[in-house]
């Protein structure tokens, strides 16, 4: 029997923080709900991981802001290569700032193991429609990442100064 609120399919998550505490708090929360979680520290190392696993990820949970390469652009990157990719970015941002446009979903950090749980379990869902699955394989060099509000533009210029 399994336990109430576990998923009914195993999925893999890979998870990408420059934080090893959230790393761990993050794959630990996901391993006791039976997911296989892969772990990555920066978001070059995280497109390594994706490229040598040769089975389906079916939802990356990323930090959004990283140093080096943002999370938005390690889950821009990705879902070129794998269009189902959900995607699931985290941060610290201040209380009420609007990250994403459609398609990609955000949690705010500090989260809830239960909050993380439901949004992973939506996303890992195959049944799931991805903000790329409808798209002609043709189509996809011509997609375009979402584009971030004018505030989040703005912190994250603070954030490199």
């Amino acid at each position: 029997m399994k336990p109430k609120g576990q998923q009914a399919f195993t999925a893999t998550i890979l998870i990408v923080d420059d934080d090893p505490s959230i790393r761990d708090l993050v794959s630990g929360i996901l391993r006791a709900a039976n997911y296989n979680v892969l772990i990555a520290e920066t978001g070059p190392e995280g497109l390594q991981v994706a490229r040598e696993f040769k089975g389906e990820i079916r939802v990356l949970v990323s930090d959004f802001q990283m140093p080096g390469m943002s999370g938005m652009d390690l889950a821009s990157a990705m879902t070129v290569d794998r269009p189902k990719l959900k995607v699931l970015l985290i941060s610290g941002f201040p209380k009420g700032l609007l990250v994403l446009n459609e398609g990609w979903h955000f949690l705010a950090k500090p989260f809830a193991a239960s909050q993380l749980r439901a949004l992973i379990e939506t996303l890992g869902n195959p049944d799931k429609i991805s903000r790329f699955a409808d798209l002609e394989s043709a189509e996809l060099g011509n997609v375009k990442p979402p584009r971030l509000s004018p505030e989040v533009s703005r912190y994250n210029a603070s954030l490199k100064k």
